[in-house]
């Protein structure tokens, strides 16, 4: 499942968010990259989708290096980011080392952080710190979800989902959390942003996958819900245009701090 209970890595539900994610990504941490982008190594790329947004956003030619377990999506997305040179390897994340990220000066996420353990996001980060670069891990699920209008069953789907998210010891929600202590406690500086989906009439048919997905799994987590009912009323809302959604993330920007001067 992915972070939206959706079931994940599809291209044609990743095509159907980018847009959403392209305008939830916070704007700042670009600007504080600039000079760190000469090779950029993409965990979990997808098709492609934070390299088009973040390249022509970082200055200078780029070596985009991609990384998945899919081959179909390391194929989409070699030619869909704009770098001066992209370069492909499949691999499960679970197995990445250090010596996967040599002479890598940025490493970036999408929609990644909440899918794992404790030990897989300990490990990550020492990765990370031992190429001494700076990373940006964008858009991982916070636990928190407004609809408007609301319902008296939006808490109790809410809590479930998050459960769901926890299953076999993923982090889910506290992901952001959980990955700033890591990296802090390498001598990182860690700064997270806020980058919500805001979902209303003009996203509606990405309302109704969302809502699905989130839905189902809430109910999978509690099968006591009644989840028919809620969805109906809830897409018969948003098919009358009436549904909005925020559906909270949160970026994160570790930066290894300079030496101390002695």
């Amino acid at each position: 499942m992915s972070t939206t209970g959706v079931p994940a890595f599809t291209p044609e539900w990743l095509a159907l968010r980018e847009n959403a994610d392209a305008e939830a990504r916070a704007t700042e941490p670009p600007t504080l990259l600039y000079g760190h982008g000469r090779v950029v190594a993409d965990l979990g790329c997808g098709t492609g989708a934070l390299g088009r947004w973040l390249a022509p956003r970082l200055p200078g030619p780029q070596r985009w290096v991609l990384f998945d377990r899919d081959q179909a999506l390391l194929d989409l997305a070699r030619d869909a980011v704009p770098a001066a040179e992209v370069v492909t390897r499949r691999l499960d994340l679970a197995s990445l080392r250090a010596a996967g990220l040599r002479e890598v000066t940025l490493v970036v996420a999408s929609a990644l952080l909440d899918l794992l353990t404790r030990t897989e996001m300990e490990t990550l980060a020492g990765a990370v710190a031992v190429t001494g670069c700076p990373a940006l891990f964008s858009l991982s699920v916070s636990g928190r979800v407004d609809l408007s209008p609301a319902d008296p069953l939006d808490r109790a789907f809410s809590e479930a989902f998050n459960a769901h998210q926890r299953r076999g010891g993923r982090l889910g929600p506290d992901a952001a959390g959980f990955a700033a202590t890591a990296f802090g406690h390498l001598g990182y500086g860690v700064r997270t942003y806020p980058s919500p989906w805001r979902l209303g009439r003009g996203e509606a048919e990405l309302t109704r996958a969302w809502l699905r997905g989130w839905v189902g799994a809430a109910v999978d987590q509690d099968p006591s819900l009644p989840g028919a009912e809620y969805l109906a009323r809830r897409l018969e809302e948003c098919s009358r245009g009436r549904l909005a959604a925020v559906v909270h993330h949160t970026d994160l920007l570790a930066l290894p701090r300079p030496p101390e001067v002695r």
